[in-house]
């Protein structure tokens, strides 16, 4: 199975509290960094609800 690299690259200072919990769910703390996730259907969709703060790349 593909998995997925995502790398937080902008702050999550001001926004709202969904996409707060989002990026700690995916397991991000910091401006820039990385973790690796399977590619299934709930990563994708957190993804998707973050994904003007996030980088994604396929491994």
């Amino acid at each position: 199975m593909a998995e997925l690299k995502i790398t937080l690259k902008r702050s999550i200072i001001g926004r709202p509290q969904n996409q707060k919990d989002t990026v700690k769910a995916l397991g991000l703390s910091k401006v820039n960094s990385s973790v690796v996730q399977p590619a299934n259907e709930a990563i994708k969709g957190m993804v998707n609800t973050v994904a003007h703060l996030v980088d994604v790349k396929e491994v």
